[in-house]
């Protein structure tokens, strides 16, 4: 499947947004309790060593995503090197762009191939190599450090064989001899346990909240749709809502009112990490999960868009690390510093030799199913009806009935991170106002998300990636003045 992706002269020029990561204040995101404890032992780091990582991790992440953004179909990628990760790298594939990228303090690289060519080849090789047994390619994945498309295999020459039929530029496509084959990690927990039936027992995620229902995220492969849950005390729990896997490997679970979902994770040493929000770490950050069988690992982000073949079928964009884990961690929680990364899918290895993890992207899971992220910044609904106060934009309008308008301004906004997009209309009473959430997907608008209801005020609040957004505010019946207001992640 092709990749389609916006450029910057794709779409009519608009004054630059404002973004998210255009500022951060290192003091806001203080290591939780025993991740610098983790850090130091799972990287072979000193606390002073840890806390400057943290900091670097913090400093570069929004200049990373502006230049992205920037170089739009030119990009190739972006990474940290160094102990503390004091180097941001970021690869084009057009030498012209050096200048821009040295202005912000980043190490540019050159490479042949952007990261939107990457990712073509790396569809063509996911829609092949299952097809044939797992020791020819059971790990594929963009490795934007080396600019190519690496496959782990048991059997590198046959695997070239195959490629060599797929119709992808074999130079861009690296095949490493490996003895990975990943599985899913079933039966136990990320953070605190849960048990679905009688006896199979997996993580829970990251807690999450969807209309009026409270619940969880975890893997997929843990539970189909109905299934019921208890918890780690063996107390009445909740049912799985939807599960994907394989393809994906993720799934939420409703809870019923004797739990509490609280924006935490349990780190093991009796204590918890606070989740803040989910914004996505680059390649070359800091990563900690949290599991019953192997208690609070960390390690670094690998790469991105991984896909592996389980025995039960493809798993697709998943993120690979070298995080250890052990059957028993599935579901599990991925978090850097403060920030929700993923639910533990599968992986190779245990935790006294070392081992690759792989894990969902949040984010992901969040949009496929419509939820919202628990955090300590709390999540109060949108603003009540007729107020719309508090919102960092707000634009105003008049319709006709049965006329429509875009904003803001018949423009569009950019996030340059993945996060909640949310919204108030205040239309005039006794009218039926509409909002609509369209999110540029390379060829066109598409709605995400719609608030349809009878009356002249509406609310949306939408999980989504990074990319150009507007909002179409629609007079379904009745006339007069509007009010939106809205906020990016």
């Amino acid at each position: 499947m092709a990749v389609s992706v916006l450029t910057l002269t794709d779409a009519p020029a608009v004054a630059q947004p404002e973004t998210a990561g255009a500022a951060v204040n290192a003091g806001v995101r203080k290591p939780p309790p025993g991740m610098v404890e983790a850090l130091q032992r799972d990287l072979g780091l000193s606390a002073a060593q840890v806390q400057a990582r943290l900091l670097n991790e913090i400093r570069l992440t929004p200049i990373a995503t502006q230049l992205r953004r920037r170089l739009g179909s030119r990009y190739g990628g972006s990474w940290l090197v160094g102990s503390i990760a004091q180097t941001l790298v970021v690869a084009t594939a057009n030498a012209s762009d050096i200048p821009q990228i040295l202005a912000t303090g980043a190490r540019p690289e050159v490479v042949s191939r952007s990261l939107t060519e990457l990712n073509v080849i790396k569809d063509k090789l996911d829609a092949a190599l299952p097809a044939h047994p797992p020791n020819v390619g059971s790990v594929r994945y963009v490795d934007v450090r080396n600019n190519v498309v690496t496959v782990l295999s048991e059997d590198p020459k046959k695997t070239e064989d195959i490629i060599k039929g797929i119709g992808v530029d074999t130079s861009a496509v690296r095949v490493l001899a490996s003895g990975e084959r990943p599985q899913p990690l079933y039966d136990l927990v990320g953070g605190d346990p849960y048990y679905i039936g009688t006896s199979a027992r997996c993580s829970i995620g990251f807690s999450i909240v969807k209309g009026t229902q409270r619940g969880f995220v975890s893997a997929g492969h843990c539970g189909k749709a109905g299934n019921t849950t208890t918890g780690v005390n063996r107390v009445a729990q909740g049912t799985f809502q939807a599960s994907t896997f394989p393809g994906s490997d993720f799934s939420w679970i409703s809870v019923n009112s004797n739990w509490t979902p609280k924006p935490s994770v349990n780190n093991g040493s009796g204590s918890v990490v606070s989740v803040s929000g989910s914004r996505e770490a680059l390649e070359g950050s800091s990563v900690c999960r949290s599991g019953s069988t192997t208690d609070w690992h960390c390690g670094t982000i690998q790469q991105r868009n991984a896909s592996v073949t389980y025995p039960q079928g493809n798993i697709f964009e998943l993120t690979r690390t070298n995080v250890c884990a052990e059957p028993g961690d599935s579901g599990g929680s991925f978090i850097s510093v403060d920030q929700a990364q993923g639910v533990t899918s599968g992986g190779s290895g245990d935790c006294d030799s070392g081992g690759t993890t792989y894990f969902q992207p949040i984010n992901e899971i969040l949009t496929t199913y419509g939820l919202s992220l628990v955090t300590t910044a709390g999540n109060p609904p949108p603003p009540t009806t007729g107020t719309c106060t508090g919102f960092p934009h707000t634009v105003t309008g008049t319709l006709a009935s049965g006329g429509s308008a875009y904003q803001p301004n018949n423009l569009y906004y950019y996030s340059g991170v993945s996060g909640v997009h949310s919204a108030c209309l205040d239309g005039p009473d006794g009218t039926d106002f509409d909002l609509y959430l369209q999110k540029w997907n390379g060829r066109g608008w598409a709605t995400v998300a719609a608030a349809e209801g009878p009356n002249p005020d509406e609310k949306i609040a939408y999980t989504g990636t990074y990319g150009y957004y507007r909002y179409r505010v629609n007079a379904s019946s009745g006339s007069g003045p509007y009010l939106l207001g809205y906020k990016a992640p």
